[in-house]
Parts: structure tokens; C-alpha cells; sequence
């Protein structure tokens, strides 16, 4: 691949404003997973070299904090500046190591930058507040603090905004970061590093590591100097994070974790609208997506002609390579979700669902799997039952609007939902019932920067992006300053006098 910005394709790691290697030269081989073709590698580090991209940050964070807001600022929105005129570049490396269509990286590239330029400005405006006081002669107030250094870990489904979203806000708030992104997709993070230096972040203020993933994490989370955990990632892996930061004492930590996102079409809905925004919502990133609608509930008086218009229309997808025009549909990510994506459609055929389209490799070969529609899917079936990181997808009919919504809230997860429906009185309904923390109604298209984005449940803490994405990266130091060299009365009326001079 030919890149207009060739600096951008680094096989290094970045610790404190250089570019390093393994002590043991170990490195791991990353695939096209397209074809598997390997397109380079890149250094696993040791656990020392680990520790040090922490005293970077730790140390860098001590002059990091004291840098006026407005300068942040400027940094960020050059870094975002950088961003957006390499952005073919940066969207070509995302698609030739995910795999997902090149018109969705480059999507994927400019929602990425948006959060930078979000938080850039929003970092300005992180105020504290005066309080009215209850202490006589007393003024009482609060200061927005940075936190720390902030270990940041990040999945391979979107390898460039799930860096930007939580680093810009934690760079806009004064904290420094420590990146460890994953293993399949390193060439991403790597890229923004490099703009990050060009955009001129002093050294430590952003690093990138990468390592065996449980020792990297753990000699992260583990840290003591490490104030703030944010990660994005399977539940099971978040449960391991929470366990491993409670080891080092009492920090932040925010998790986004997976989700099984019920999709309900009610029986007024527009079902050419819900059928669009079914496809949407379900195929983006090969259905490797936290957010993607599992389970397709829809009301049973338009169940038949939701599922047949719903089919013709997965029917009609494109399946290619990342650089194929026209492609809407790209690989799994590798050999272990592509066998684990049969084994769910051959449980869900077995125990009596319709495999409508689809339910086999793709004629491709390699790690493409058809997109499909399974009907009449039901509780006990693991594709019902279960997150499916996958172009496939569950749909069952419904009887009264009361089950669709225990149904949907029956499940440990509470990402993300989603509703089809045109009568208000329904749509508020549902929205309030359902045990989800995001409710998206009558389109797929509902996450950006100026929203929280995050989960309930199992499907994590904390939220991501909006004025709630500094939280994970700030500490409200409240303050009371009492009238110097004058007695303050207490709020019960007894005199503190000062101290003899």
C-alpha cells in the first residue's frame, strides 16, 4: 500500500518521544485479515519497558498539568488538524489491518478526529463552581483537577476512535497516557503517535506499548502511579481489568464492555425505514460492533413481511476486501471469531431456526462469512442468546409491546438499543423501560462527540465522549477558604480563632 505520508506506517512502539524496540528483539506478526497476509510486525515489549512508558507519563504529567488549557487546546487541534489531511493515509492502514471497507475506515478516521476537536474545546470550559457558603465569612468553591497518568486499552474493531475518544479528553483534562491497543491492529495507534509527535506533545504526554495483552494490562492497571484505568473490550476481559486495578489500591476505571442490543420494530412502524435501519445497524464493521442489534424483535401482524424484505436486503450486500469498490461486507478478524460465528448459526439451525440467507463460509474463503438472517431465533439459542460479533443476525416475532420489552431487557448486558416505531406515546415508553443506556429510535446512526456514550450492567462503566467523558480523567478538589487573619464562625455558631503571629 502506497501512503502519500510514509512516516505514518511505524513498526516501533513510543515511549517518552522515541521510537523502541523489544529488549528481546520479540515481535508478533500482524495480518490482512482479508487474506491473512502478513503486512509487518511489531515489538512485544517486556514488562520493564512497560514500567518505564509509566514514568514517562508520570513524569511528564508534572509539567503536563501546569500547561495553560488554552495551549492543550491548540496542541489537540493541531494533532486533529493532522488527522484530517492524512486521513486517507491513516483510513488505508486501518483498512489493511481490521479489514473492514475502506469507505468505513475513512468514516471511521473523521469520527475519530471529531472527538480531538471536541474535547480541545471542551477542555477550556472544564470550570469548577462557587458554592453558596453555609460557613460564616468562608467562600467555598471547586477546582476541576487532572487525575494522573491514564493507562488506555483499546480493542481492534475500531483501532483509531477508540484511542481518540478517550485521549483526547484525558490530554484536554491534563493527564498523560499510556496507549496499549491490540496486538491484531497496532498500526492504527502507531500512525497517531506519530502525528501526535509531529502536532509537538512533549515527550511521555502520549505513548504507545504494546506486549503479551495480560502481562501489558496487568503491568499497566497494576501501577500505582497509574491513577485511571479506561478500557474498551469483551466483558470477560473488563472483569479481569476491575480485579487486576483493585490489586494497587482504590483508582478510576472506566469500562466499555460488550453488549447484546435488542432491536424491536412495533407494528406501526415504517418497515422500509426499519429494514434500512436493521441493515445498518447490524452489518457496519462485519457485525464486529458492541453496538450491533443482536436480537431483531419484531411485532408478529408484520413479522413475515419485515423478514422478507429484511433478507432481500442482507441478500444484497457486498462482500470484499477492504479496497474493493463497492464493499460492504469485510472479513472477521480472525480464525477463532470465524469458527465460533458457525458454530452459533449451526446451534441456532439445529435447535429449529430458518437460516433465510446466508449461514455458511463465503465463497471467498479465508475469514469471510455470508451475511445472514436467522428467523424464528429463541431464548437458548446462542445466537439469541449471546453477543454476536458477526455479519449475523437473530430475528423473532413478538406479541404485545410488554414482551418485546422483557425480552429485550433479558439479558446481563445494557449497551445498546433499538427501536422502530412511530406512535410518541410508544417511543417514550419503551425508551424508559428498557434497561439500556443508550436508546437509538428510527435510525442506526447515534454516537459522536458530544454525546456520553457507554453502558449499564455488564456492559460497563462510566461514558465516553459528551461533557461525561472527562469524568474518568478529573477529581473535584473542593475548596474552603476562610477570611485570612479575621475569626470564621462555624456553621453552629462557634468561633475559629487564628492562630497567635
Amino acid at each position: 500500500m502506497l501512503l502519500g505520508h510514509p512516516v505514518l506506517f511505524k513498526s516501533l512502539c513510543y515511549i517518552n518521544g522515541r521510537w523502541i524496540h523489544s529488549d528481546t528483539a520479540a515481535t508478533v506478526a500482524v495480518q490482512n485479515p482479508a487474506d491473512q497476509e502478513v503486512i509487518g510486525h511489531v515489538p512485544m515489549l517486556e514488562q520493564q519497558q512497560i514500567t518505564e512508558a509509566v514514568t514517562a507519563a508520570q513524569k511528564a504529567f508534572e509539567s503536563w498539568r501546569w500547561v495553560p488549557v488554552a495551549k492543550r487546546a491548540a496542541l489537540l487541534l493541531r494533532w486533529h488538524e493532522l488527522v484530517l489531511r492524512h486521513q486517507n493515509d491513516l483510513a488505508g492502514i486501518l483498512a489493511l489491518e481490521q479489514g473492514k471497507p475502506l469507505a468505513e475506515a475513512q468514516g471511521e478516521i473523521a469520527y475519530g478526529a471529531s472527538f480531538i476537536e471536541w474535547f480541545a474545546h471542551e477542555g477550556k470550559r472544564l470550570n469548577g463552581r462557587t458554592i453558596p457558603t453555609h460557613i460564616d465569612g468562608a467562600h467555598l468553591g471547586t477546582i476541576m483537577e487532572p487525575v494522573g497518568v491514564a493507562a488506555l486499552i483499546t480493542p481492534w474493531n475500531f483501532p483509531n476512535a477508540m484511542i481518540t475518544r478517550k485521549a483526547a479528553a484525558a490530554l484536554a483534562a491534563g493527564c498523560t497516557v499510556v496507549v496499549k491497543p491490540a496486538h491484531e491492529t497496532p498500526f492504527s495507534a502507531l500512525a497517531l503517535a506519530q502525528l501526535a509527535e509531529e502536532a509537538g506533545f512533549p515527550p511521555g504526554v502520549f505513548n504507545v506499548v504494546l506486549g503479551q495483552p495480560q502481562m501489558a494490562m496487568e503491568t499497566l492497571v497494576r501501577d500505582p502511579r497509574v491513577r485511571t484505568v479506561s478500557f474498551t473490550g469483551s466483558t470477560r476481559v473488563g472483569s479481569l481489568v476491575m480485579q487486576a486495578a483493585a490489586q494497587s489500591g482504590i483508582k478510576k476505571t472506566a469500562l466499555e464492555l460488550g453488549g447484546n442490543a435488542p432491536f424491536i420494530v412495533t407494528e406501526d412502524a415504517d418497515l422500509e425505514q426499519a429494514v434500512r435501519v436493521a441493515v445498518a445497524a447490524k452489518f457496519q464493521t462485519s457485525g464486529q460492533d458492541c453496538c450491533a442489534a443482536n436480537r431483531i424483535l419484531v411485532a408478529r401482524p408484520v413479522y413475515d413481511t419485515f423478514v422478507e424484505h429484511y433478507a432481500q436486503a442482507v441478500r444484497a450486500l457486498k462482500v470484499g476486501s477492504a479496497f474493493e469498490p463497492g464493499s460492504e461486507v469485510g472479513p472477521l478478524m480472525h480464525q477463532a471469531a470465524f469458527d465460533s460465528t458457525q458454530l452459533r448459526v449451526d446451534d441456532a439451525r439445529a435447535k429449529g431456526a430458518r437460516i433465510l440467507v446466508g449461514g455458511t463460509p463465503h465463497a471467498r474463503g479465508g475469514w469471510f462469512f455470508e451475511p445472514t438472517v436467522v428467523a424464528d431465533a429463541a431464548k437458548g439459542m446462542r445466537i439469541y442468546d449471546e453477543e454476536n460479533f458477526a455479519p449475523i443476525s437473530a430475528v423473532s416475532p413478538f406479541d404485545t409491546l410488554e414482551e418485546a420489552i422483557a425480552r429485550a431487557n433479558d439479558t446481563e448486558h445494557g449497551l445498546a438499543a433499538y427501536l422502530c416505531a412511530k406512535d410518541l406515546n410508544t417511543v417514550f415508553q419503551v425508551i424508559r423501560q428498557l434497561d439500556f443506556a443508550m436508546v437509538s429510535v428510527n435510525g442506526a446512526k447515534f454516537t459522536g462527540a458530544p454525546i456520553p456514550f457507554g453502558g449499564m450492567k455488564a456492559s460497563g462503566l462510566g461514558r465516553e465522549g459528551g461533557l461525561e467523558g472527562f469524568e474518568p480523567f478529573v477529581e473535584t478538589r473542593y475548596f474552603c477558604l476562610g477570611q485570612l487573619g479575621l475569626p470564621v464562625a462555624d456553621a453552629v455558631g462557634s468561633v475559629h480563632r487564628p492562630l497567635a503571629a
